[in-house]
Order: C-alpha cells, then structure tokens, then sequence
C-alpha cells in the first residue's frame, strides 16, 4: 500500500488513501464529505457564492468523514480508507460516467449539470465535462481500483463499507419516496451477500433500520462490477439528524467500528 496521500501531484487534491492494518480486509469509503471546489471549476459554475454554499450544505454527506476516521480507530483490525477531497459538485465518483447512469437524466451524472433544486448548476457543456471527468474521475476510479485490487490480492476478498449521510427531508433531485429511517442499508444482489447485511442489521441494531430506502445500491470500482463476488459492498446512510446528538454520533461510530470487526474474516455464502 502507499502512504497517506492526496493526488494529482500537479495541485488538486483529487482524494486520500489511509492505508490501515496489513492484514485488513475491510476498506471504509468516503466519497462526498468534502466541500472543496479548485478555483478553475468555480468560475463554470452558475451560483453565487451564497447560492452554491446552501446548495453544498444540501448536497455534502455532513459527519461521513468524522465517523469514518473514529470508527476505524476504534476496530479491532483498523480498515483502510479512501477519502474524496473535493466536493460532489466537482465530480461525483460514484456515478456511471456514461449512459449506465439513470441520474444524468435529471442533471446528477459524474458531472453535475443541476443542482439538487433541479436548477442549472454549470452549463450543458461537453468539453469541460471530459475535462472533469479526465481530471478528476478517472484518475479517482483507477486509484480506488488499484488499491481494492490490492488488498484482494493480499486478503483474498475486500469489503468496501461505503460511507454517507442524507437529510431527514427528501430534496427535489431524489428518485425515489418511501420512509427515512435513522439508517439506511444499501445493498447490491451481487455484491452484497446475506451475511454481510445480517452482520450491519447486528451492528446497527439499536437503531431503525430499513433496505435500499430512500436510496438503492452500493459501489465498488467497475473493475469488478458484477464480475467479482470476492469484492463484497454495503452502503450505510446515517440520517444526519441522527449525527447531531454527540450520544447517538458515538453509538453510529461504535456501530461502523463493530460492523468492521465482524466482517474482517466474514466469509459469506451465496
């Protein structure tokens, strides 16, 4: 593994890799804590600067990195982590960056045309979305794939805990309906085996629960997309509400540290 380090080397911070313990088998991603936008993507974007602060406080994952980073100190076996340094408004790393992505429907592909109001953010253009994408996804997606693969070869499988926060009230952009509970699962029926989600159910258990709602799905790097069962993933969504008492903060921490633990050696059959 290489050391704790932002990229690209020539100014903007792209993302950060922690590497944890050798042996560890479990990589805590963080894809949309930050609230970074280099000076040459601001200048494309349509909001002022009051516009675009409300619309980042809507949009970033609040508490994702704090929780991250305690959770991880607190395990047994201390998981690696991937930390995206720049705002979701730059790039969205956990996007299709082609015509797989339903969300580029409404504005929300790897490139965010529209804010979550629906309303312009940047302007339809196709060049400085290659641009964004050549700068900043791609060199994001290649450097979380080689160090899953990485510990896939070390460990022999990788579990990719994935690591946001959403609001109590839904936002215009969302697709989907349906309760908000003080945890969200995401799952993936390829990459998320029934042991796995049986072991979060556990570790979260003294709060509510509930399956792909509000949001659906979890990530892993396309490399392995429905390719590789071996690269196992969870989306956990902690309603920020929830992050706002230090108690409960702790108790989601504590959760997270306990869900690493238990699936560090979790072998889990189809």
């Amino acid at each position: 593994m290489t050391d704790d380090q932002a990229w690209p080397a020539e100014g903007d911070a792209c993302a950060r890799f922690v590497p944890g313990s050798p042996n560890g088998s479990v990589l805590l991603h963080v894809p949309h804590s930050s609230r970074l936008i280099p000076a040459w993507v601001r200048e494309r974007i349509l909001l002022s600067g009051a516009e675009l602060a409300a619309e980042i406080d809507r949009m970033h994952d609040s508490y994702t990195d704090v929780i991250a980073e305690r959770a991880a100190a607190q395990a047994r076996v201390r998981p690696h982590m991937f930390v995206n340094e720049l705002a979701r408004q730059v790039v969205d790393p956990e996007r299709f960056p082609d015509e797989r992505e339903a969300m580029a429907q409404i504005g929300h592909g790897a490139v965010y045309l529209n804010t979550s109001q629906l309303t312009p953010l940047r302007a339809d253009d196709p060049q400085h979305v290659t641009e964004l994408l050549d700068r900043y996804f791609h060199p994001y997606a290649r450097r979380m794939t080689d160090e899953v693969q990485e510990i896939l070869n070390a460990r022999g499988q990788v579990t990719v805990l994935d690591i946001h926060s959403f609001p109590r009230e839904a936002l215009p952009y969302e697709q989907s309906g349906g309760p908000r509970p003080s945890i969200r699962l995401g799952v993936d029926e390829f990459h998320t085996p029934p042991g796995l989600i049986d072991a979060a159910r556990e570790a979260f258990s003294e709060f509510d629960i509930e399956i792909n709602t509000p949001f659906a799905g979890t990530y892993v790097p396309l490399k392995f997309y429905e390719r590789d069962r071996h690269v196992r993933g969870l989306m956990i969504e902690v309603r920020r509400d929830v992050c706002e008492e230090q108690q409960a903060l702790m108790a989601v921490q504590a959760s997270l540290a306990r869900l690493v633990d238990t699936v560090q050696d979790l072998r889990c059959a189809r």
